[in-house]
């Protein structure tokens, strides 16, 4: 998008709406000048990078109370904006339920297939040892 302001010509035969109307950009994001963080916002996200390096387990609500005794008024909500800003997040075991393990634990499904027609003849499956069939 920014690469299509470049082409708006404010000398050119075309109004600068036709123009934006042609490279399909807004009128109104060509004057938009972001205006970036504050010096404070940087600040809390050099504190928050150098405690992240030593305690990369600490999550949000850890983040704003180590902010707050170093004397910074923050809430959760700009920690969250901030560490996301940054792309930090915090380590900690997640749930794995959609991954596949290690292929060497993968067992076929050993009953697949098998026409259970009678009681009791599939009843118990030992999960503990692998290789082991009881039919």
């Amino acid at each position: 998008m920014s690469q299509l302001r470049k082409f708006v010509n404010t000398d050119h035969v075309l109004s600068i709406r036709e123009q934006c109307d042609i490279l399909s950009i807004h009128k109104s994001g060509l004057y938009y000048k972001p205006k970036g963080e504050k010096k404070e916002n940087l600040r809390v996200m050099r504190l928050m990078d150098e405690h992240y390096l030593n305690h990369p387990t600490e999550g949000v609500l850890m983040m704003q109370d180590f902010l707050r005794d170093k004397g910074y008024p923050v809430n959760h909500k700009r920690v969250r904006r901030l560490l996301r800003l940054m792309g930090l997040m915090a380590i900690y075991p997640k749930k794995n339920l959609s991954k596949l393990g290690q292929k060497k634990y993968i067992h076929p499904y050993l009953l697949k297939g098998l026409n259970i027609d009678r009681p009791n003849k599939a009843w118990a499956v030992d999960i503990s040892a692998p290789r082991r069939r009881f039919f």
